[in-house]
């Protein structure tokens, strides 16, 4: 599998290329608008075609290049059913698998941040968004979060997985760039060390975060699939 990985320093937005050799079509997962000419130059350098791009979530700091790419490349937007983007060009719901060439991309749902989040597995690594980052996870005081709800997420879904699986997030604050489920279950500030649920919810209702400063543009505009004409109206 061909894979690369894009970082977008303003909103600390990781965004993933995977591309199967033999047929040479391509996904995204999570892109960054802003970041378009650099993922056009990948798939040109691999001799890819975009067939997808894969959303974790409706995000609330930047604004997706689904609508872009889609227009410009004829990729297919792929969300959650419940995520609030009914623009999608695929609906998915926990347990489909998108078939990518040689690319099996489960779908499993991971509620919680939001209640449209899911998180992708696919062979040995889980592309998880925001529902668990290295070291922490999604907070849960807006889009419909809930943090009992991705406590039980996280466990039932990524920790439920082998040790040694690698765990790519939607962001990361502090320069890491992979982790494993193994380390998240041991050292996760929020999550590790076998801590209770009560635990959990504790934590996260006494988080005091300050309210995202892209929540008013790219609401809006990853609703509609980061439509242009969304945003300009915004």
């Amino acid at each position: 599998m061909i894979f690369e990985q894009f970082f977008e320093p303003d909103s600390s937005t990781f965004t993933y290329l995977l591309g199967c050799e033999h047929t040479r079509q391509a996904v995204l997962i999570d892109t960054v608008e802003c970041d378009v000419e650099k993922y056009v130059a990948a798939l040109q350098k691999h001799d890819l075609t975009l067939v997808y791009t894969l959303e974790t979530h409706v995000h609330a700091d930047h604004v997706t290049a689904a609508d872009t790419l889609r227009k410009r490349l004829g990729s297919k937007s792929v969300v959650h059913r419940d995520a609030g983007a009914m623009c999608g060009d695929l609906l998915v719901t926990d347990g489909i698998h998108v078939q990518v060439g040689s690319i099996d991309i489960e779908v499993r749902y991971t509620p919680g941040h939001t209640n449209g989040c899911v998180s992708y597995y696919v062979g040995d690594r889980i592309f998880t968004g925001d529902a668990l980052l290295i070291g922490g996870c999604g907070r849960t005081d807006f889009q419909q979060g809930n943090a009992g709800q991705l406590y039980d997420s996280i466990h039932k879904q990524i920790f439920s997985l082998p040790d040694e699986t690698l765990i790519y997030p939607g962001h990361d604050y502090n320069g890491n760039t992979v982790s494993t489920v193994g380390q998240e279950k041991l050292e996760n500030k929020r999550l590790g060390g076998q801590k209770s649920r009560q635990e959990f919810v504790e934590i996260m209702a006494n988080l005091k975060l300050a309210y995202p400063k892209q929540i008013d543009v790219a609401l809006p505009a990853n609703q509609a699939c980061g439509n242009i004409a969304v945003k300009q109206s915004a």
